[in-house]
């Protein structure tokens, strides 16, 4: 048993190594003054200081932050409702395991088809109506199309922890159904209606193949800047932005986190 236990924290320590080594890299990488990465010539935050100075950065910056929180806003307001309708409304079995299917199905599918099916949807619709070019408002209807599962899986999670007991009882008490919504529902709700717009939050501000196939040319987000930067060859600036990306998921990812075990607990009290 003991040789055992010692083989599955090195498989897990060694997972780890393989998983954050290259991100720790990239973080070294972004501090060191020579320009050749694999040299070290001093530490040196002046790549930080020329991101700063980018205004190609900076309007990239931009539109990612824009981008992530306009997707993030619809796609949980519409999450929570779309959460609120499967798990509180009497569903027959066959209605309730088509829509776990609908629900799932963003999650599972490929980024690169679901990409391809919004560029074609577009493209239909700009046919019909002369509307709906390339650009920002795409981009933002794109992410919002597979952020709605996430947020409605967290919400739909959280429902089920919390029950209806309270409900019920709001309900005996003469409680009107838009009264017991907002001063039983939502208040148990908010911690995982805040866990999934983390959630959403942090999908939006990495994703690169969506965006990709539905950015116009004045809405090119930070991935899509790594990405065509990467081509002209990989510089400190780039490891630097690189970085700074990374630390901003982390964040918004312990957010996350956070807002998710405080949700167990409440639920668990």
């Amino acid at each position: 048993m003991r040789k055992a236990g010692w083989f599955v924290t090195g498989a897990s320590w060694g997972v780890f190594a393989f998983l954050y080594l290259p991100l720790l890299c990239v973080a070294i990488f972004s501090l060191n003054a020579s320009r050749s990465g694999l040299t070290w010539g001093g530490f040196t935050l002046d790549w930080y200081r020329r991101l700063l100075h980018n205004d190609l950065v900076l309007r990239a910056a931009a539109n990612s932050l824009i981008l992530a929180l306009a997707s993030t806003a619809i796609s949980t307001v519409l999450g929570t409702l779309l959460a609120l309708g499967i798990q509180r409304i009497p569903w027959g079995k066959r209605a309730s395991k088509g829509m776990e299917a609908l629900l799932n199905l963003p999650v599972v599918t490929p980024d690169i088809i679901f990409a391809v099916a919004l560029v074609i949807a577009f493209g239909a619709l700009r046919a019909l109506t002369g509307l709906f070019q390339l650009g920002m408002p795409t981009m933002v209807v794109g992410h919002v199309a597979f952020q709605i599962s996430f947020v409605a899986l967290v919400v739909r999670s959280r429902l089920e922890a919390i029950g209806m007991d309270l409900e019920e009882a709001s309900f005996d008490l003469y409680a009107s159904y838009g009264r017991m919504l907002t001063s039983v529902v939502l208040p148990l709700l908010g911690p995982g209606i805040f866990a999934g717009a983390a959630l959403a939050f942090t999908l939006s501000l990495d994703d690169f193949v969506i965006s990709f196939f539905t950015s116009g040319p004045d809405s090119i987000t930070l991935p899509i800047f790594i990405y065509a930067a990467v081509h002209r060859g990989v510089t400190p600036e780039i490891h630097a932005l690189s970085t700074l990306v990374m630390l901003g998921t982390i964040a918004a990812v312990s957010i996350m986190q956070k807002l998710t075990a405080r949700s167990g607990a409440e639920a668990g009290a």
